[in-house]
């Protein structure tokens, strides 16, 4: 199942902040070039979100920090060690899910939607762990945008575990490959309030 490989990249990004979940539903640590892919035509596609909602939802998708409502000093290195903490568990369950889909699983419809499956399962928990961190307001703003980019990114990548075929996963590359952009965003300016270095490029 060639390109599907910035699925792995792509579910990074969103937690650690350094590729993006993109999943994509088939999956390697490779961006692939997949062919301008039209809307899916199986049930599941119908609910899900398109890149013109997605970009609506996230019209403020990175809010820039004010001068004030920032933690400084050791509340802000405990906030960042909390958000690390949550990244890191969702990055090691994010590569037990789509390291397979880069090779044991990229040609197996089944397995590879199962995979998929769990990475949304480990998208919806670094959320929920997310939203329980006590940052000060203009963190908390940026934390709550990245919560609804991430949740509408999983939609995409759940309504993917629902492909009928191979071929319908590769249709979702595009979209979630969108998807991933204000996602990168949100966590790119989570990481600098946090006082911790950029994310790691991919």
């Amino acid at each position: 199942m060639a390109g599907c490989g910035r699925v792995r990249r792509a579910a990074a990004a969103a937690v650690l902040g350094g590729a993006a979940l993109l999943g994509a539903g088939c999956g390697g640590s490779k961006p692939a070039t997949a062919a301008q892919p039209s809307a899916p035509t199986t049930a599941a596609s119908a609910s899900a979100p398109t890149t013109s909602a997605l970009a609506s939802a996230t019209a403020t998708q990175a809010p820039a920090a004010p001068a004030s409502g920032l933690a400084t000093g050791s509340k802000r290195r405990a906030l960042a060690a909390r958000y690390l903490a949550i990244a890191r568990t969702g990055n090691r369950g994010l590569d037990h899910s789509l390291d397979p889909l880069e090779d044991r699983d990229k040609s197996r419809l089944g397995p590879a939607r199962a995979d998929l499956r769990y990475a949304t399962g480990v998208e919806h928990t670094f959320d929920r762990r997310l939203l329980q961190i006590p940052f000060p307001p203009a963190t908390e703003q940026v934390a709550r945008t990245l919560y609804r980019v991430n949740q509408a990114r999983a939609s995409l990548t759940n309504a993917a575990s629902h492909s009928a075929t191979v071929g319908q996963l590769h249709v979702y590359e595009r979209r979630l490959d969108d998807a991933n952009e204000p996602v990168e965003a949100a966590v790119r300016t989570i990481r600098r309030q946090l006082g911790l270095p950029p994310p790691p490029s991919s």
